[in-house]
């Protein structure tokens, strides 16, 4: 007993995608503080004879169109391959959208490393964006961490199961960011700068691969979920039944099909609505705050911007204790606005930055920030069955990359052109539309608890 009872145990562990996700998010830390000073470095180099007073601005603009194409090409290029490696994964294997953009993480890397090793030019890593794209990139591989969460999670704690391994996530990410900028500048005596830390970010993206391939296991579909599809028939049908008696109708099966499914499409249509505005508001702050801390009046080094990027993701374990106790006393819908009033507040504060530690008070307003995106993917996942939770989150996460694309552009052309005027307009603009996104969720909100007076009333 003792013996079965361990293998179980190892088995449970086997389906736990949490190594993946830390592996391949401090790897990730690693690759971004590793870029954004190796492009730095870059200009300042190409931009040397410039005068010292137009040096900073030109930088900041060079760095700036580097991000954009960047950004086009690593945001665009999974529209290609993501749904149909999704697909493949709610077919044939789960494991299929997770290991291919590992493979794809694993080869772009290298060539950043490669770039360094060998003075290429830095057009190089629009190849290494594209390489990454083309294999289903962070598009296909988180939609596949997010089903397999799902799918061995039943209803009621799905929302805790998601934010747990965003949590993960972020705990990676803030102890890759805080060692990132140690180690890109710690070896600069030996080897040529940036280095070790873009090695020791290939080393993680391999790790995650093998443990993918070779231990992880796909989980059970939990025990609930046939609980949950019973019970929704047994309503269905009893709502139908019920308009019939007090009405007279004699096409039950009309009813039966036009009664629950039409407040599921308000909501779904709903909630991928919300998730893109949130988006946006997000990606847009987001992409221009690196350039915001590299010039004037805070003039980041890499241990500052290394620092500040682990702040970031002090927010996933605000936003994990958040769902831990609201989740106990609030509905997903509640907590999801939560997190937007929250994330949008910070991102005010931002825009009036001048210190270092006016900074942090940003931050850590922003505590509440990540809870909105993985509970509305559990919402989601509560109106699907679970063979298409794989086409689901992969729908979204494409249409959130498709946003964050043309986000990431224009927000940098935006910062470009108020740059000399006022360089903090973007983050006020993220707070408007981090406002517009309370809309859609209010309509979701009014209808659940329309749905839920009504499904009060039958019982009665």
């Amino acid at each position: 007993e003792v013996v079965a009872g361990s293998m179980v145990g190892v088995m449970v562990m086997r389906t736990w995608i949490e190594p993946v996700v830390a592996g391949s998010q401090v790897a990730s830390a690693f690759y971004d503080t590793a870029l954004l000073l190796v492009v730095k470095n870059y200009y300042n180099q190409t931009n040397s004879t410039a005068p010292s007073h137009a040096l900073e601005d030109a930088q900041q603009k060079a760095v700036s169109n580097f991000y954009i194409i960047y950004n086009l090409v690593l945001g665009l290029s999974p529209l290609v391959s993501a749904y149909g490696l999704s697909k493949l994964g709610d077919r044939v294997h789960r494991k299929i959208p997770i290991c291919f953009p590992l493979l794809g993480y694993l080869g772009s890397k290298t060539l950043l490393l490669l770039l360094i090793l060998l003075g290429w030019p830095i057009e190089v890593m629009y190849g290494a964006a594209a390489l990454n794209g083309l294999t289903g990139g962070f598009t296909t591989f988180w939609a596949g961490v997010m089903a397999l969460g799902s799918l061995g999670s039943s209803e009621s704690r799905r929302s805790l199961r998601l934010i747990i391994i965003e949590l993960v996530y972020g705990l990676a990410g803030f102890l890759g960011s805080m060692a990132s900028g140690y180690l890109f500048v710690g070896f600069n005596d030996r080897y040529r700068e940036g280095t070790v830390l873009v090695g020791c970010s290939i080393a993680c993206y391999a790790f995650c691969l093998l443990y993918s391939i070779f231990v992880l296991t796909v989980p059970k579909p939990a025990a609930s979920c046939p609980v949950k599809a019973k019970s929704a028939e047994e309503v269905g049908s009893q709502l139908p039944a019920h308009n019939e008696a007090a009405a007279g109708s004699s096409q039950p099966s009309e009813s039966s099909s036009s009664t629950p499914v039409s407040p599921s499409k308000l909501t779904i249509i709903m909630l991928f609505v919300a998730a893109i505005l949130y988006d946006l508001a997000v990606v847009g702050a987001m992409n221009v705050l690196p350039l915001f801390l590299l010039r004037e009046p805070l003039s980041w080094n890499a241990v500052q911007i290394g620092h500040g990027n682990a702040a970031g993701y002090v927010i996933f374990i605000t936003s994990f204790l958040g769902v831990f106790v609201f989740s106990k006393y609030l509905r997903d819908i509640t907590m999801i606005m939560i997190g937007v009033i929250s994330f949008s507040a910070g991102i005010l504060i931002m825009a009036f930055v001048r210190w270092t530690f006016l900074f942090y008070i940003a931050r850590a307003v922003m505590l509440f920030a990540l809870i909105p995106l993985p509970t509305i993917r559990s919402m989601l996942s509560k109106h699907v069955e679970g063979s298409s939770y794989g086409k689901v989150f992969v729908l979204l996460q494409l249409s959130l990359v498709t946003t964050g694309v043309v986000t990431s552009t224009l927000y940098n052309k935006i910062y470009q052109n108020t740059l000399n005027w006022y360089s903090s307009f973007c983050f006020i603009l993220s707070f408007l539309v981090g406002c517009l996104t309370l809309l859609p969720l209010s309509i979701v909100a009014i209808k659940q608890r329309s749905t839920t007076g009504s499904l009060q009333i039958l019982t009665e």
